[in-house]
């Protein structure tokens, strides 16, 4: 790996970033040219010291998941990121790997939504990227790490979301999950990254094992649906959650919403403020520079 070098690009990336091109607010006491450490950190999901140790080329074997997180999160063209990867000593993952590249047409699109709660997940359930509404409605993503990022092991091993299921309806969720995963895996048997997952998450979880080994439940007549979130300072919200698919790229992106002047359509409202005004909080508390 040319560590001098692919630290040196991410740094440079970083500082030409807008903060407000990736929903982070500014703040009127930043120094900062470009985007701080930590909400790079953030947005790519790994620790500030990781970053740290790879911009200053200490570290120096970033995994193909890390360098695809950071080329995300700095929203790099294609030559961009193939050079990001070949800095890092790697090639970028070929059409044998689970995709997790958000195309600029698509980020185009998540952009026009920057108002609305809206989650981007790959093909195995990993949460590529959340907007800071989705944060604000479901909890902070941004410390997520590794596994933790994984939708199957936040409903079968880890602590779960704020989506309120009765047992049968959580039981449903996790088969379909589960059965979405297998077919992932017949996509890509060479990815050695999504057979380390699938053993991890059969080691963890008995339920995984068995609903791995279980035919798939039948296909929902819509698969938009109503989700009530149980947020900690609004109280329940009902919710239209749509998945929609991008095909080519093989990414599932989820996206709430609420009819227009209704109860949950305010609780929304106040959950995303609430949220947004946390994070300006913060940002304003912190005048580092990085």
């Amino acid at each position: 790996m040319e560590s001098w070098e692919f630290g040196r690009m991410v740094r440079r990336c970083r500082d030409r970033m807008a903060p407000e091109t990736v929903g982070v607010p500014a703040g009127r006491r930043r120094r900062a040219t470009g985007l701080r450490r930590e909400e790079l950190a953030g947005l790519a999901g790994i620790s500030p010291d990781y970053l740290t140790r790879l911009e200053q080329g200490r570290a120096t074997a970033p995994s193909a998941q890390v360098v695809e997180a950071l080329a995300q999160a700095l929203r790099l063209s294609d030559p961009e990121r193939d050079l990001l990867f070949r800095l890092a000593g790697q090639t970028a993952p070929g059409p044998g790997v689970v995709p997790t590249r958000v195309t600029p047409s698509v980020q185009r699109l998540l952009d026009r939504l920057a108002c609305t709660p809206v989650a981007v997940y790959d093909a195995c359930w990993t949460l590529v990227l959340a907007n800071a509404p989705y944060d604000a409605l479901m909890g902070d993503t941004s410390a997520w790490r590794g596994i933790e990022r994984n939708a199957i092991w936040r409903n079968l091993v880890g602590p779960g979301t704020r989506v309120v299921h009765t047992a049968g309806e959580q039981a449903d969720h996790e088969a379909r999950l589960v059965a979405d995963l297998r077919l992932t895996a017949s996509r890509y048997p060479a990815d050695r990254a999504l057979r380390q997952l699938i053993g991890e998450l059969a080691g963890m979880s008995p339920r995984f094992a068995e609903l791995w080994d279980s035919d798939a439940p039948a296909p929902l007549p819509d698969p938009s649906r109503h989700k009530v979130i149980g947020h900690p300072a609004v109280g329940r919200i009902t919710l239209d959650c749509d998945p929609l698919i991008v095909a080519l790229d093989d990414l599932r992106i989820t996206v709430y919403t609420a009819e227009p002047g209704t109860e949950d359509a305010e609780r929304l409202a106040l959950a995303i403020a609430l949220g947004t005004q946390t994070l300006v909080e913060q940002t304003h508390g912190d005048g580092r520079g990085a």
